[in-house]
Formats: structure tokens, sequence, C-alpha cells
């Protein structure tokens, strides 16, 4: 007799079946796994060993052989072990075999039998769902899987749990949602005394989800601006959150309550590798870049990543996806975020003051930001000065607007794109529109039409430059409430890309 169980593998954020089949055969006592298993999956025996030894649960003195089906899809990781042991247990006649059919099971044992949480649940819910089973997974799992709502969660604590609502000894109730609310003590823009300028380019980039990129001396305060853009970001809608957590299932980042609707704010440290920010290494993992998927990653100190690494970004920029192609996998990760940097003016920072700069400026400014190539600068939409600001400033009171009054005016203007691109697969905001799209509905009035043109020629806008004005101005359009795109948005979207357009702007 084989008795078979059901589990899954991972190929980024797919979740893809795998049947455990367990047969007992006469012979030397002996426990195989086979079927592509990595080094977590072959230990996977001794796990169930020793926590069947711990349930005082005595393995036949028989030939035994788990076998992983298909046999050419690599296994990966520690969650294996719960299938493997209620195959196992269902060919020794403990729990119904046609009962342990009928569920996908994941989870990680102690020796002594308790369940430990493993990543990669919510993907494993959709995946049972789609194939019509039940899920079993560990209690701490539970509220995270149970999020799916189209299938079964059954989350116990221990492998006696498990036997125990198979043998209808103790049925598990079935798991409810949870929802992780979001962090009380957000960092507020009223914090921010003086910089409306850029207070304006982060309320635009919030918007329209535009790549934004300041530049200032140090303390000028470009990381607290950066720092409150979540603040002012609507929450996730229901598509984005289960977009968002299943890839924060796979990398183990959820809480134990279960998904989150706040957007993920990712800052990884300039000495980050490629493989930390694209993604990549051992099992092809997400990147920082497919962690702030819906979100914002803010990259300090920008001039300071190696190159390398940040001409990788100009790719996923563009599509909104990443893939990673090994020998052995080649995996696709969503990667739709915010970008926002900030950086320097040069090495020492004081490229703009003449008592402190150092005796190189300005050529130390040209070589430093030199290290950003033109083809990613191009990709950002708002680019501004972050001036610093004088001591004698930070005792004036507080004046700017808080970051409730600016998310309100973002989430409508949101609202708007959602409206305006509901029936277009893969639109979502105005960054995203291209095309006869983007001429639809972002060709501004002739009086705009006419100055964006004459800029174009007179600064030798790219295509992608030019888009990506006419994508500015029409968020500014919509944070306006106007319906057509007119020349003071234009205007301004450009002078946020444009260095010296003041010059060239009228008004």
């Amino acid at each position: 007799m084989v008795a078979r169980a059901h589990t899954v593998a991972f190929e980024g954020i797919e979740a893809r079946m795998v049947e455990v089949q367990c047969a007992l055969a006469p012979g030397l006592p002996s426990f195989a796994i086979v079927g592509l298993p990595d080094k977590a999956v072959s230990e996977a025996r001794e796990r169930v060993r020793a926590a069947l030894s711990a349930l005082s649960i005595a393995l036949p003195s028989r030939r035994i052989t788990v076998n992983l089906s298909p046999a050419d899809m690599p296994k990966e990781g520690s969650h294996f072990d719960l299938p493997v042991a209620m195959a196992l247990l269902a060919a020794i006649g403990i729990l119904p075999p046609e009962d342990v059919e009928l569920t996908v099971a994941l989870g990680e044992l102690s020796l002594d039998g308790t369940l430990v949480a493993v990543a990669g649940a919510l993907p494993a819910a959709m995946a049972a769902a789609e194939d019509g089973r039940a899920l079993v997974c560990p209690r701490s799992c539970g509220a995270e899987a149970a999020w799916v709502g189209a299938t079964q969660v059954l989350a116990a604590a221990s492998l006696t749990e498990v036997i125990g609502h198979f043998t209808g000894q103790a049925p598990i109730s079935p798991a409810r949602p949870g929802e992780v609310s979001p962090p009380s003590a957000a960092r507020d823009l009223r914090d921010v005394k003086g910089q409306e300028r850029a207070r304006r380019a982060l309320e635009i980039s919030a918007a329209g989800r535009h790549h934004l990129l300041m530049t200032g001396p140090p303390g000028s305060g470009k990381s607290m601006l950066a720092a409150r853009m979540p603040g002012i970001l609507p929450p996730l809608s229901a598509a984005e959150a289960l977009e968002t957590s299943m890839i924060h299932s796979l990398s183990g980042l959820l809480d134990e309550t279960g998904i989150t609707r706040s957007r993920p704010f990712r800052e990884p440290h300039h000495t980050a590798s490629m493989a930390a920010i694209v993604g990549g290494g051992r099992g092809a993992r997400p990147g920082e870049i497919s962690l702030a998927h819906n979100g914002v990653l803010f990259l300090d100190e920008l001039p300071e990543f190696p190159r390398a690494v940040l001409e990788t970004l100009r790719q996923p920029i563009e599509t909104g996806e990443v893939v990673i192609s090994r020998a052995n996998a080649h995996v696709r990760y969503p990667c739709r975020f915010l970008l926002v940097a900030a950086a320097n003016p040069c090495r020492c920072g004081h490229l703009g003051d003449a008592g402190r700069a150092c005796g190189r400026a300005p050529q130390c400014g040209e070589d430093y930001m030199g290290r950003i190539s033109g083809p990613l600068m191009d990709r950002f939409d708002l680019r501004i000065e972050v001036p610093p600001v004088s001591f004698r400033d930070l005792d004036l009171p507080q004046a700017g607007e808080d970051s409730a009054t600016v998310a309100a005016r973002v989430r409508a203007a949101r609202e708007v794109q959602a409206a305006r691109y509901a029936q277009t697969p893969g639109v979502r905001v105005n960054a995203d529109a291209e095309g006869a799209l983007l001429e639809r509905v972002a060709t501004p009035e002739r009086a705009g039409k006419e100055m964006l043109a004459k800029l174009a020629e007179r600064f030798s806008m790219s295509a992608r430059g030019y888009h990506r004005v006419l994508r500015v101005a029409r968020t500014i359009a919509d944070l306006e409430g106007a319906e057509a795109v007119a020349l003071r948005h234009v205007a301004e979207a450009a002078s946020f890309r444009l260095a010296g357009l003041r010059e060239a702007v009228p008004g």
C-alpha cells in the first residue's frame, strides 16, 4: 500500500504541488527520502523519527521509502517534515489515508513533536485552494494562511493535535484570518521644518508613484523626508496586500497575527550585495526590490552603492518585475516599487558652501554624481535639491501640513487613477501609463504642449524623459482635481525634472 499526502515546493512566489508518497516494504529496517531533496529535506527523516518516538509511536521494522513527486523538481526547506510524517502515519494505519490525501500540509517538526513556523504559508494556502484541498500548518502560520479565505486552514500546535484531528478525537477549529494594525506612532510630515519644495515633491511622488531623487548636504533632512513617505501613502488594497504578503511570506517576514495593509518601506545599506538588492543566492530568494513591491525602496547615499548593483535596477524599474536566472532555476518576482533616493552633492557633502568645500570642488561633485549613470538618472521623475535648514529655523513653531492632510489628497488622487485605469490590466497609477494610453490621458492643452515641446528641444530630453514629464503633469492635475492637463501642471512637472528650468519656465 502507498499512502499519499500533499505539500508544495516554491518557485518564486508560485507554490507547485508535490505529492508525498510513502511505501512500506519487506527488508532490512531503513528510512529513505527520494525525489531530489536538499539537505534540510533529507534530514526530515531524523526529525520525524524523533517526533514519533516522543509520541511513543514506533516505526515498523520494515523498509520505509518516501518519494517526493515530481521527482525531477528540486525540493528545499524544512516544511516537508509534516507531510512526510502524515504520509508515514497514514501508511502504518494511524491516520485515515483518504483524509490525509485531501489535504496540503507544511510545517517543521521539533524533536518533541511541536510544529515550528515555516515560510510560505500564504502561497501554500493559495495553491491548496486552487487544488480544492484543505491546508494543515503550524498554529503560528494559521492567521496568515486563513486570509486566503477560499480553503479551510487547520492550524495545529503539534503533531499530537494533527493526529487528534484526523482520528476524530479532538477536531481542530478552522483558523481565522488576522491583520496587523498599522503602526500607531507613524512619522509625521509636521516634524519637518521648512523644505516646502521637498514636501511638494514627496506628495507628487506618492500620488503617482513617481521615482524621486533628493540631493543636498549632510543634515539637510533627506532621510527624514524619505522616512515620512509611508505616512502619506494610502493603505494597500486587498489585491496589493495579497501580492505583497505572498513575497513577505516566502521570506518569513509576516507577523504571527496575519498580513498587513501597511505599505513596505525598505532601506538597504549601501554595502548590500547584488543578490540582496535584486534577489538570488541560495534558492533564488526575493531581494529588496521585491520586498518593496507596492511600497517604497529608499536608497540612501545612492552614489555609494556599487555601480553594478545600481545598473541592475534599470530594467526592474521599467518592467515592474525581475527574473533571476540560475543554472537550475529561472524565478520571476514582481517589483513595482516607488524608488526614493538620497545623495550628497559630493564626497565631502559641502559642494555649495565655498567656506567648507574641499579643494577639488567642483570637479569632486561631477566625479561623485558621475557614479550614477545617465540611463539610471533618466528614470527619476522628480529631482530636487534639499537645502540646509538654519538652526534658527529649528526653533520656529510647526507650520506645515501634517501627514494626514497630505495623505488625504494623495488618496483622492490615487482613487481617481484607479477609476481611470480600472479597465486597463497592469496599470494602477500614472507611472504605469504608456503609449497610446498615456497620450489619451495626459496630453496637455495647446499651451502646455507647445511649452513642453520647446523644453524637450532645448534640454535634449529623451523620449523617456518627455513621457515621464507627462505622467507627472497628469498626477499634479489629479491632485488638483483637474480634468485636463494645463500649462501650469506641465511647468511644475518639468521644473522637478530639469536643472536650471526656473529661468526657462514662465511664471
